[in-house]
């Protein structure tokens, strides 16, 4: 294989802006779906926004599968796939922040792929399994984090690798996305701050990624430079929607960006949810300033481009003093949005990081990281951000 070629795709037609909502039973009629099942949690249901879709697309007949954990489970994914089965649905509307969507392009995949899901695990080449053969998917973010309404992957855990568990494929991505920022305007700060940190780990990791991507690194770095400005203002101003309009378009392109890949921030925040329960964009901040540090021998150059995207003095400055700026920054940030910065202030310890360390080697983002690690480095940052 000639290493000097490069392969790019990007993702499929998205619907965007305010009120995108209500595109619904145009896209629904498109599609030729006429009994959905409706993939959300609890805490969507509560919120009233699946009766918000339901009313968007009334000539629609949803089928409503709620039993999405914030972490979303293979029993879960079980649960949804015979769902589908026994109420004869022919498509897939998702609604909710990254659980929901990601489960639910799991069971898209179960009702058409027969295998046990730990065949299409990413790590064991599954995604050379997954073929076209998906019912249609609709996906509505209601949270501006994971953009996985625009992604071709899924993070479920699954019993037989006992770990969170990446499910990939182009094939994955919705048929349509509908992002509809109004739908994150009643979203508590809590909640947007973490969302708001994942998007812009995604952004910030892919742009140091290893490979070529000219395409995906500039999308990384103007998501940058829109969760900076915004993230903090979306906080503390949950009602303005310039903002929350401007996070959603954060999320959509890290969710681009990261095609490219990530790192070890993902690797380390991954056993921090199946093992600590933690909500994974908050540890993705939590984590992000002390990988930087680690990764800045390798990659200081690039850190000056992100600390011109973050409106830093990065111009002209010494690489080493930007790649500083940019930790600090992002430092400053987990202040302005209150999210603590150590792990042991939401209640990992000590005697967790040896089992989390031995989870995040066996996670495969941090094998694109800009600076190769090993496990004993997985303990040192849990260790630094305890």
């Amino acid at each position: 294989m000639n290493d000097s070629i490069s392969i790019f795709a990007f993702p499929t037609r998205v619907i965007f802006g305010a009120g995108a909502l209500g595109r619904l039973g145009d896209e629904i009629k498109r599609l030729g779906v006429r009994r959905p099942l409706l993939v959300t949690d609890p805490g969507v249901v509560a919120a009233g926004l699946a009766a918000c879709v339901a009313a968007a697309a009334p000539n629609t007949a949803f089928i409503l599968f709620d039993n999405v954990n914030n972490n979303p489970t293979e029993a879960n994914v079980l649960a949804g796939i015979e769902r589908y089965r026994s109420e004869r649905c022919d498509g897939i509307v998702a609604l909710g922040g990254g659980s929901p969507l990601d489960a639910a392009k799991v069971i898209r995949l179960g009702v058409t792929h027969p295998l046990p899901l730990a065949q299409y695990d990413d790590q064991a080449n599954g995604s050379n399994r997954i073929t076209a053969n998906l019912p249609p998917m609709v996906a509505i973010a209601t949270t501006s984090g994971t953009g996985s309404e625009v992604g071709r992957s899924a993070v479920i855990l699954l019993k037989a690798t006992d770990r969170k568990t990446v499910i990939f494929s182009p094939h994955l991505i919705p048929s349509v996305a509908l992002d509809d920022p109004e739908l994150t305007l009643g979203l508590p700060p809590g909640i947007t701050a973490g969302t708001g940190l994942d998007a812009l780990t995604h952004n910030v990791e892919a742009y140091l990624a290893k490979g070529y991507q000219p395409l995906c690194d500039a999308i990384a770095l103007y998501g940058i430079r829109l969760a900076m400005k915004n993230l903090p203002i979306a906080v503390h101003e949950g009602g303005n929607l310039a903002a929350r309009t401007n996070m959603m378009m954060a999320s959509l392109m890290g969710a681009v960006a990261f095609q490219k890949g990530l790192g070890v921030t993902h690797s380390l925040a991954h056993p921090l949810s199946s093992i600590g329960g933690l909500h994974h964009g908050t540890t993705n901040g939590i984590l992000l300033p002390h990988v930087l540090e680690f990764n800045r021998p390798v990659c200081e150059e690039r850190m000056r481009d992100i600390a011109q995207a973050m409106g830093l003095d990065g111009t002209g400055a010494p690489a080493a003093k930007a790649a500083t700026a940019v930790i600090g920054r992002i430092r400053q940030l987990l202040r302005e949005v209150g999210v603590p910065d150590r792990l042991s202030a939401l209640g990992i310890t000590r005697d967790m990081i040896p089992a989390m360390s031995k989870k995040a080697m066996e996670d495969a983002c941090h094998l694109l990281n800009p600076r190769p690690c090993t496990e004993s480095d997985m303990a040192a940052l849990y260790e630094q951000a305890l």
